[in-house]
């Protein structure tokens, strides 16, 4: 069912009733949030999870989701670790790093 969670003895908590019961609204406008929403903090959370190293399958599984591509979905990547990661191949490909690790020319072309 959407726009529900399960209670503390397994029952089910609408999201109104979440909502209210944090005080939601007031919290976010106090801290000039107020464009955030809860599910916000899923993506967030998961992605935190996948930068730490946390594989797939056990993103899925915290998550709940029964399809990987929708886990997937959620996961925003941190651009400037992006952008390192293509700094680092760049210097491979230029045999700019440890000569044993470098392409030979055939690898390259």
């Amino acid at each position: 069912m959407r726009g529900c969670s399960s209670g503390p003895r397994g029952g089910r908590i609408a999201t109104g009733v979440l909502r209210r019961a944090t005080h939601w609204d007031d919290v976010v406008a106090q801290l000039g949030y107020e464009h955030l929403r809860r599910h916000d903090l899923r993506h967030t959370g998961l992605t935190w999870f996948a930068d730490a190293g946390v594989p797939l399958h056990r993103l899925q599984q915290i998550a709940g989701h029964t399809d990987p591509r929708i886990t997937q979905r959620y996961l925003h990547p941190h651009i400037k670790a992006l952008r390192d990661d293509g700094e680092k191949l760049s210097q491979h490909l230029r045999g700019d790093t440890d000569p044993r690790l470098a392409p030979t020319l055939w690898e390259v072309q």
